[in-house]
């Protein structure tokens, strides 16, 4: 569910899609224990001062120490309840190999295999939106 126009935003999180040969990056939560297990896209929230753009690169870094590009904004806000909203955008690798500095594991997903993890319940709504995005990457 999308978020109105009208409504106050008190905390966004932002999210990478990083798509490499027609595969998504999936990243396992390893914390909190509510979470822990869950598969998401890498990411996580924007700081002060920060754009959201800044914020998603930076995250990136710290998560899975690469560099990425952004690319195409993926839908609008995504809800996460109760006062928050997810913003994701696609993204390819500039430099370095993806390492699960904190995550439990990290796996390449071609479309079909989607479904093979458990998402967590944030990020299902997104992947329906990512499938033209992974058709048209180049295998």
């Amino acid at each position: 569910m999308r978020v109105g126009q009208t409504q106050a935003v008190a905390i966004v999180v932002v999210g990478a899609a990083i798509i490499r040969d027609g595969r998504l990056l999936a990243a396992q939560r390893s914390e909190p224990p509510a979470l822990k297990g869950g598969w998401e896209l890498p990411g996580g929230k924007v700081d002060p001062g920060e754009t959201d753009e800044e914020a998603l690169i930076r995250e990136v870094r710290e998560e899975l120490g690469v560099e990425v590009r952004l690319h195409a904004r993926i839908g609008g806000d995504w809800d996460l309840p109760p006062t928050a909203v997810l913003r994701v955008w696609t993204a390819e690798l500039i430099t370095g190999e993806p390492q699960a500095l904190e995550h439990l594991a990290l796996r390449w997903l071609a479309p079909a295999e989607l479904g093979d993890v458990a998402w967590l319940a944030a990020d299902i709504p997104v992947l329906t939106e990512l499938g033209p995005h992974l058709e048209a990457a180049p295998a």
